[in-house]
């Protein structure tokens, strides 16, 4: 709208003092707690799809994937003994590694029990399939991204790294673009220490 007045001021338009210039809308993220997360997962207790819904919940809220990532997701993404997702052509258009950790680990072990077994799950996570399982939840798979990046700043995590694990652009950050270079090895030892120092609750 900026760059509309500046063009239309060449024109000396009378009316232009009358076109207002909309304000953005405020947004505050939603708040997607550890609590958030244990209370979806009791949902699916008892579920028949509750391994499936658990390993989901756990990866996302552990690996910062977006929805659209985890849908796609294949086991030749998933390097399940090292906790490591690797993926390729993602939105940036760029090869992308993030991790998981131990918990969303020993869940995925047991899904993959039953994703063997049912031949109804064609694909690990289907988008239409995962969608329907959490319409009536209050975290929805969308959410596991925010809790990931909420969770990943209440331990101390560098917001750095985090925009390297989520796929963020990088463009304009001069640290990230020019100097801070880090390897997966690196990665993979920021994130342990971070996501992997606390006790568990399984």
């Amino acid at each position: 709208m900026l760059q509309i007045r500046l063009f239309l001021q060449n024109f000396d338009i009378d009316w232009l003092d009358k076109l207002k210039i909309v304000k953005e809308p405020d947004y505050t993220p939603k708040r997607v707690t550890p609590k958030d997360i244990e209370g979806v997962l009791k949902e699916f207790k008892g579920h028949k799809y509750e391994l499936q819904a658990k390993a989901l919940i756990l990866l996302g809220a552990s690996s910062g994937l977006r929805a659209s990532e985890l849908y796609r997701l294949t086991r030749e993404n998933i390097d399940l003994e090292e906790k490591i997702i690797r993926l390729k052509g993602s939105k940036s258009g760029k090869h992308r590694v993030t991790f998981f950790d131990t918990r969303a680990q020993k869940a995925l072990k047991n899904y993959y029990k039953l994703h063997e077994k049912d031949t109804r799950l064609i694909s690990l996570f289907g988008a239409s399939h995962c969608v329907r399982l959490f319409e009536d939840k209050k975290v929805k798979v969308k959410d596991l991204r925010k809790a990931f990046s909420q969770e990943w700043t209440r331990r101390g995590g560098s917001s750095g790294v985090k925009k390297i694990l989520m796929g963020h652009s990088l463009k304009g950050d001069v640290d990230l673009m020019h100097y801070n270079f880090q390897s997966e090895e690196d990665l993979k030892i920021i994130y342990d220490n971070i996501m992997n120092n606390l006790p568990l609750h399984l």
